[in-house]
């Protein structure tokens, strides 16, 4: 028995539009989009009368893959959570990436919640968490040369 890799993580969203431009302006580039439905899909799930919609987004070098999934039915009744960085479960991604502070601006112009201003961690890395669209949280990572 052997496991490869991580093959995807899936982020279930309400707006896919507002999720999709959120990871496309990270640098991520659309791999594929497409919508799902049928018995085949249900059984898969363990649900009823599943219908989504879907994008994969990927690095170009198609390494990292996220989908992001719509769910138009069954839709979940409970409202978008705002979970902390503590709160149990699994709680953010993390994105090796260059150039951290221009990065945190530009995510800041645009609205989105900043946890707390870049901070270095030892010699190895500066970090920050962000909070996207509907709570989605990821933390940036900039290895120190």
């Amino acid at each position: 028995m052997k496991i490869n890799r991580i093959d995807h993580v899936s982020i279930n969203v309400n707006d896919l539009s507002e999720a999709k431009a959120f990871f496309l302006d990270l640098g991520l580039e659309v791999h594929a989009e497409w919508e799902l439905d049928g018995k085949q899909l249900d059984k898969i799930v363990g649900l009823k009368d599943v219908k989504t919609a879907c994008v994969g987004l990927g690095m170009p070098d198609g390494k990292t893959w996220i989908e992001l999934v719509k769910f138009y039915t069954p839709s979940d009744e409970t409202d978008i959570q705002k979970p902390f960085a503590n709160t149990l479960g699994i709680r953010h991604i993390c994105f090796a990436v260059e150039d951290i502070d221009a990065i945190v601006a530009r995510l800041k112009e645009k609205g989105n919640e900043i946890f707390s201003e870049i901070q270095q961690y030892e010699e190895s890395y500066r970090l920050c968490y962000v909070r996207g669209p509907e709570g989605i949280i990821l933390e940036l990572a900039e290895k120190i040369s």
